[in-house]
């Protein structure tokens, strides 16, 4: 299939970021890379420059809005996926309202937390939405302990699900990277598996 078929497909789905940090930005990137036709990205915090080790921003963005600078970046990479931004700490009212339209939702917390509290609400409030989350990205090398688990036909995991960040075990760019790419590969096959039908 040539990559105009494959960005004419998957213009016609949405997706959902929970995140604008390291995953979530470059996943993001590579999605709209790809050609999905509108992502919802949801973050509270701004761009700090100790954020550039791995996440998708510029040192000129240091002190925006992660979301807004976000928006800037993919409107310049490809302005045909549109950027829907919410500017609001997540919880589990609002989970359900900013997501309900997508037809994917991207895990990118850093918040062991928060990963547990998308994941119940998405498991039992939204239950047409897959999920696709990410655990164990910390630190640098064991490429081969970073691998994709099914857990059923809406969770999906990626990372090797033990390396936790610490002070001493830094998130670092090509782990994140390699992470939130396997996210994002995740939501294309997916997608792509769907029926070419009108999802506007």
């Amino acid at each position: 299939m040539k990559f105009k078929e494959i960005k004419e497909h998957l213009s016609r789905y949405t997706v959902g970021i929970a995140g604008a940090g390291g995953l979530g930005s470059n996943c993001a990137v590579a999605l709209a890379r790809s050609g999905i036709g509108k992502l919802i990205i949801a973050d509270f915090d701004i761009v700090e420059e100790s954020n550039l080790n791995r996440q998708y921003f510029f040192v000129s963005q240091a002190g925006m809005k992660k979301t807004e600078a976000l928006q800037a970046n993919i409107a310049k990479i490809n302005p045909g996926t549109h950027v829907e931004t919410h500017d609001t700490m997540l919880n589990e009212k609002n989970i359900i309202s900013v997501f309900k339209e997508c037809h994917i939702i991207i895990e990118a917390f850093d918040s062991s937390e928060m990963k547990e509290i998308i994941a119940h609400t998405v498991m039992e409030s939204l239950p047409d939405k897959v999920l696709v989350m990410g655990s164990g990205l910390a630190g640098f090398g064991n490429n081969n302990g970073i691998r994709e688990r099914k857990i059923d036909d809406r969770l999906y995991i990626c990372g090797d699900g033990e390396s936790e960040t610490g002070i001493d075990n830094p998130p670092l760019a090509p782990r994140v990277g390699i992470v939130a790419n396997m996210q994002a590969n995740i939501v294309v096959e997916l997608l792509m598996k769907e029926k070419n039908e009108d999802h506007s």
